[in-house]
């Protein structure tokens, strides 16, 4: 690893850029090799600007070195920069540029420099000062939110609950652009019952912002509008009856939450939520490979109960991926009825 001061040609960027400029890059998706290499580049320069002084892994983490930069502490709160400690926390933190990489890759490219440098200005600050301070009025403030699993230190996940596979429900706020997710409600003098059931209540306060996808007379709801809207799926009945306008569908839906401020909503009538199926995982897929804040790019059949199951068999040996149990089950009862 070679740290910025050296020649702009230097390792970092060799890993970054890899044998095919044009290709995309296997860890800062949807860049190419040489988009990578110039973000990581940009990346360096504007961390020691801030005396962050860093070196590249050639993946996709920068290593901030310790002696300009002090960990805010603290295990039960993660502020979500993409900033997590190092092995030995004495000897490096680790700033993930992937997020970064899906920020970028939506501007042009003259635009990078000033899109960079206010990603790490908000690093810097976070990193000197420690996350923003404790809600003064967390039975308002709260917001449940969905996160990455593979992301949390296991040790802080004790409390929190897997919603779906992969992803934990977490008590969190939003302040100057930071969200931050509190594994220990204690801190905020909660149980982490009456955190969640704030968190969930003022989830439940929040609007959409609702469009639509239709293909051959298939329709599905894409619904945006905050960092939580894919938490929303959290209160799925609300979002149904006051964004959608539907009220206990009988055959349940089709949803996705494939990053944090996208939910994708098929209502299910009939043996069109095949198509829609195929639509959602499309549309799943690509977000989550190209936009901030990816969370799953899974499908989940909702049934009228409010139980969630994947709506896709996973590939097994010999046998190629499929509709789930749950979903066959329910197409086959559709079916009968057409």
């Amino acid at each position: 690893m070679i740290t910025h001061n050296d020649s702009t040609h230097d390792e970092s960027t060799e890993r970054a850029l890899g044998n095919h400029p044009a290709a995309p890059h296997r860890a800062l998706s949807p860049l190419t090799n040489a988009e990578a290499a110039h973000l990581v580049r940009l990346s360096l320069d504007a961390a020691a600007e801030r005396s962050l002084p860093a070196t590249y892994d050639g993946a996709a983490n920068l290593h901030l070195h310790p002696a300009a930069v002090s960990s805010p502490g603290g295990g039960s709160i993660a502020a979500d920069l993409g900033v997590r400690s190092g092995p030995d926390a004495a000897a490096s933190m680790v700033a993930g540029l992937s997020n970064l990489a899906r920020i970028v890759a939506g501007e042009r490219r003259d635009r990078w420099p000033q899109a960079v440098g206010e990603h790490f200005d908000q690093l810097a600050a976070t990193l000197r000062h420690g996350p923003p301070p404790l809600p003064a009025d967390p039975e308002r403030e709260l917001f449940q939110r969905l996160t990455p699993s593979n992301l949390v230190q296991p040790s802080w996940t004790g409390q929190a609950p897997e919603f779906v596979p992969g992803l934990l429900s977490v008590p969190s706020t939003y302040t100057d652009g930071t969200i931050t997710m509190y594994f220990d409600p204690s801190d905020l003098g909660m149980t982490w019952t009456e955190a969640e059931q704030a968190g969930l209540r003022n989830l439940r306060g929040l609007t959409d912002t609702v469009e639509y996808a239709e293909h051959d007379g298939t329709i599905v709801a894409v619904l945006s509008g905050s960092v939580f809207t894919a938490s929303r799926a959290l209160v799925l009945d609300t979002v149904l009856r006051e964004s959608l306008h539907v009220e206990n569908p009988p055959y349940g839906v089709l949803a996705a939450m494939p990053v944090r401020g996208l939910l994708l909503v098929h209502v299910i009538t009939s043996l069109r939520v095949i198509p829609a199926l195929g639509m959602m995982l499309n549309l799943a897929g690509r977000a989550h490979a190209t936009e901030p804040g990816p969370l799953s790019p899974g499908v989940f059949l909702v049934t009228g109960d409010g139980h969630w199951h994947p709506a896709i068999r996973q590939p097994e040996e010999g046998r190629p991926p499929g509709l789930s149990p749950a979903l066959l089950t329910l197409a086959q009862q559709l079916g009968r009825l057409e």
